[in-house]
């Protein structure tokens, strides 16, 4: 019985196939929010922290989720 692991973070390639902008903007959108959030460059984006910024809900952005 195998149990199916979800992931906490976001990264650019995700952000990507959510968004549909190339991977550099993804990085950019991803830089800006996590900006907006006052996080360091080395700390985490959570997915449900990227959805309250962009307005999204994740069970929107679950499915495309990569992993």
């Amino acid at each position: 019985m195998k149990t199916e692991t979800k992931r906490v973070c976001i990264y650019p390639k995700d952000i990507q196939r959510i968004t549909g902008k190339s991977y550099r903007q993804s990085i950019r959108l991803m830089q800006k929010v996590k900006q907006d959030l006052n996080k360091l460059e080395n700390e985490f984006l959570t997915i449900e922290e990227f959805c309250s910024c962009t307005g999204l809900k994740y069970e929107q952005v679950e499915h495309l989720i990569i992993g």
